[in-house]
């Protein structure tokens, strides 16, 4: 189970703008590119662990202020559904 969790968060670390949308369009998510940029700006690189419950909290809460609340809120029902 560890092996899938790195891997997990590792996409997430690693993810670009493309493959963000290629994701969110998948799970009817609707993303402007902006949007999906100001995401992986937030992400890229910062070694977030989505199934830290305290860690993906903040992060919600930073994407709620650059995205906005429910499009944070439907990131993290989209990261919930990863870590199931």
């Amino acid at each position: 189970m560890k092996l899938l969790q790195n891997v997990i968060n590792h996409k997430i670390n690693t993810i670009n703008r493309a493959e963000l949308l290629k994701y969110a369009n998948q799970y009817n998510v609707s993303l402007t590119t902006k949007q999906a940029d100001a995401i992986v700006d937030k992400v890229k690189g910062k070694n977030i662990n989505i199934f830290d419950d305290s860690g993906r909290s903040k992060l919600v809460k930073d994407l709620a202020k650059v995205i906005g609340p429910s499009k944070a809120k439907e990131i993290n029902q989209l990261f919930m559904q990863l870590i199931r």
